[in-house]
């Protein structure tokens, strides 16, 4: 595969989207998310608190005081690959409160 048949590949992949929780394990508390690259949201957050960085001071608080072992992520649900773009920003607001309400949970 050349160069423009992997790039033409990466683009047109479909990245799966929907609502996670990060759960802290120790203190119990959870914060809910939602992202349209869910397969590497996990990434991202921990990078963000190892460094320090993260938009959250309840839960960068919550990752200095316990450390990265105290916490998991997990995937809550997966929207269907045939919403609409258009619709997407809405079901994930519309999904992301009914969970952070399921939960008892922060949003993030």
């Amino acid at each position: 595969m050349d160069k423009r048949e992997a790039r033409k590949a990466y683009k047109a992949r479909i990245t799966p989207k929907g609502i996670f929780a990060v759960r802290c394990k120790t203190s119990g508390e959870v914060w809910v998310g939602a992202s349209d690259h869910l397969d590497t949201a996990q990434n991202g957050i921990w990078f963000q608190l190892r460094g320090s960085l993260h938009r959250n001071p309840q839960l960068q608080a919550a990752w200095n005081a316990h450390g990265e072992a105290a916490f998991e992520f997990e995937r809550l649900e997966e929207f269907d690959d045939d919403v609409s773009p258009l619709l997407l920003g809405d079901l994930s607001q519309k999904r992301r409160k009914h969970w952070e309400k399921a939960l008892a949970a922060a949003a993030l």
